[in-house]
């Protein structure tokens, strides 16, 4: 089987997301086997019919627990918020070392850096984890060189109108 790819579609423009979602459902498509991990967005919608349409091919993982915007939280709201995130960085270091599934994207886990909640080098041991088939798509704004290092395609999206 062919070796899988660290994607990066970064940058300040809109769009990154849907383009990572638009890949993920190109590869559902193609009888892939795709994990979403969101970060940053909140909890989302708890009980949301079309997530569920999706799977088993499509699953879509959110461990936040709070609707607030990360850096609008109490100090305190954050640090518990950072642990959830934390928990969901350690789910996909375990969906990658599994081989559970075919594409992995961890939407905006890019400002997960950006927010000081985990470290380049966190990312890194994630990325380590996989057994080296499933393809990774990573979302967010940073594209600094050590975060840019860790991929094989880098997409910088930037908004022009």
């Amino acid at each position: 089987m062919a070796e899988g790819k660290v994607y990066i579609y970064g940058g300040t423009g809109h769009g990154k997301s849907p383009a990572a979602i638009g890949c993920g459902l190109i590869a559902a498509a193609k009888g892939a086997q795709v994990v979403i991990i969101q970060f940053l967005k909140g909890k989302g919608l708890t009980e949301n019919d079309y997530q569920r349409r999706l799977e088993p091919e499509i699953k879509l993982f959110r461990f936040e627990k709070s609707d607030e915007d990360f850096v609008t939280l109490p100090k305190e709201k954050q640090e518990e918020e950072a642990r959830n995130i934390r928990n969901g960085l350690n789910y996909a270091k375990k969906v990658l070392n599994t081989g559970e599934c075919d594409m992995l994207i961890l939407d905006e886990v890019l400002g997960l850096i950006d927010n000081k909640i985990i470290t380049v080098e966190d990312l890194k041991n994630v990325l380590e984890s996989r057994d080296g088939e499933t393809d990774i798509i990573m979302t967010g704004i940073s594209l600094d060189k050590d975060v840019s290092a860790l991929a094989d395609y880098v997409s910088e999206i930037r908004t022009i109108k």
